[in-house]
Protein backbone atom coordinates (compact mmCIF):
# COMPACT_ATOMS: atom_id res chain seq x y z
CA UNK A 1 0.00 0.00 0.00
CA UNK A 2 2.69 2.08 1.16
CA UNK A 3 4.27 1.89 -2.84
CA UNK A 4 1.32 2.50 -4.24
CA UNK A 5 0.64 5.88 -2.20
CA UNK A 6 4.43 6.81 -3.22
CA UNK A 7 3.61 5.76 -6.88
CA UNK A 8 0.01 7.10 -7.56
CA UNK A 9 -0.30 10.29 -5.12
CA UNK A 10 -0.46 12.63 -8.26
CA UNK A 11 -3.30 11.05 -9.28
CA UNK A 12 -4.65 10.51 -6.28
CA UNK A 13 -4.92 14.48 -5.82
CA UNK A 14 -6.13 14.79 -9.04
CA UNK A 15 -8.87 12.67 -8.55
CA UNK A 16 -9.60 14.94 -5.48
CA UNK A 17 -9.37 18.04 -7.33
CA UNK A 18 -11.78 16.86 -10.01
CA UNK A 19 -14.47 15.25 -7.44
CA UNK A 20 -14.16 18.75 -5.36
CA UNK A 21 -14.86 20.50 -8.33
CA UNK A 22 -18.75 18.87 -8.67
CA UNK A 23 -19.52 21.34 -5.55
CA UNK A 24 -20.17 25.00 -5.26
CA UNK A 25 -16.72 26.87 -4.78
CA UNK A 26 -15.60 30.13 -5.60
CA UNK A 27 -14.01 30.97 -8.66
CA UNK A 28 -10.32 30.74 -7.03
CA UNK A 29 -10.90 27.06 -6.97
CA UNK A 30 -11.65 26.25 -10.58
CA UNK A 31 -8.35 28.21 -11.49
CA UNK A 32 -6.31 26.19 -9.25
CA UNK A 33 -7.86 22.97 -10.27
CA UNK A 34 -6.96 24.02 -14.29
CA UNK A 35 -2.98 23.98 -12.85
CA UNK A 36 -3.13 21.17 -10.98
CA UNK A 37 -5.10 19.58 -13.36
CA UNK A 38 -2.60 20.23 -16.40
CA UNK A 39 0.30 19.88 -14.37
CA UNK A 40 -0.59 16.16 -13.47
CA UNK A 41 -1.83 15.62 -17.01
CA UNK A 42 1.54 16.70 -18.54
CA UNK A 43 3.73 14.95 -15.86
CA UNK A 44 1.69 11.27 -15.98
CA UNK A 45 1.57 11.82 -20.29
CA UNK A 46 5.33 12.25 -19.77
CA UNK A 47 5.46 8.76 -17.13
CA UNK A 48 3.29 6.74 -19.79
CA UNK A 49 4.92 8.12 -22.83
CA UNK A 50 8.94 6.97 -21.52
CA UNK A 51 6.89 3.52 -20.36
CA UNK A 52 5.72 3.56 -23.69
CA UNK A 53 1.90 3.63 -22.93
CA UNK A 54 1.05 5.63 -25.78
CA UNK A 55 -2.78 5.59 -25.38
CA UNK A 56 -2.32 6.64 -21.98
CA UNK A 57 0.04 9.34 -22.96
CA UNK A 58 -2.53 10.62 -25.17
CA UNK A 59 -5.28 10.56 -22.88
CA UNK A 60 -3.38 12.61 -19.74
CA UNK A 61 -2.05 14.88 -23.18
CA UNK A 62 -5.38 15.72 -24.18
CA UNK A 63 -6.84 15.91 -20.26
CA UNK A 64 -3.73 18.56 -19.75
CA UNK A 65 -4.81 20.82 -22.78
CA UNK A 66 -8.46 20.46 -21.95
CA UNK A 67 -7.77 21.96 -18.62
CA UNK A 68 -5.07 23.92 -19.62
CA UNK A 69 -5.23 27.90 -18.12
CA UNK A 70 -3.31 29.32 -20.65
CA UNK A 71 -6.27 29.36 -23.31
CA UNK A 72 -8.60 27.57 -21.35
CA UNK A 73 -12.00 26.30 -23.03
CA UNK A 74 -15.06 28.24 -21.81
CA UNK A 75 -17.72 26.07 -21.32
CA UNK A 76 -21.19 25.55 -19.08
CA UNK A 77 -20.60 24.66 -15.97
CA UNK A 78 -22.80 21.14 -16.43
CA UNK A 79 -20.58 20.35 -19.36
CA UNK A 80 -17.44 21.14 -16.76
CA UNK A 81 -19.07 18.87 -14.39
CA UNK A 82 -18.84 15.99 -16.89
CA UNK A 83 -15.71 16.40 -18.11
CA UNK A 84 -14.24 16.20 -14.47
CA UNK A 85 -16.24 12.81 -13.81
CA UNK A 86 -14.29 11.60 -16.88
CA UNK A 87 -11.15 13.26 -15.85
CA UNK A 88 -11.12 11.48 -12.46
CA UNK A 89 -12.43 8.10 -13.64
CA UNK A 90 -9.58 8.29 -16.24
CA UNK A 91 -7.50 9.14 -13.72
CA UNK A 92 -8.67 6.38 -11.38
CA UNK A 93 -8.32 3.86 -13.80
CA UNK A 94 -5.31 4.33 -14.93
CA UNK A 95 -3.67 4.04 -11.41
CA UNK A 96 -4.25 0.29 -11.95
CA UNK A 97 -3.61 0.16 -15.88
CA UNK A 98 -0.43 2.56 -15.83
CA UNK A 99 3.16 1.88 -15.01
CA UNK A 100 4.95 4.10 -13.73
CA UNK A 101 8.36 3.08 -13.56
CA UNK A 102 10.46 1.03 -16.07
CA UNK A 103 10.29 -2.76 -14.78
CA UNK A 104 14.07 -3.88 -14.03
CA UNK A 105 15.75 -6.13 -16.54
Amino acid sequence: MKNFLKENWFKLLAILFLLGALGDWPYGYYQLLRWVITFIGVYAAYITYNNKQNNWAWIFGIIAVLFNPIIPFYLSKGTWKLFDLVAATLFLVSTFKTKLHAESK
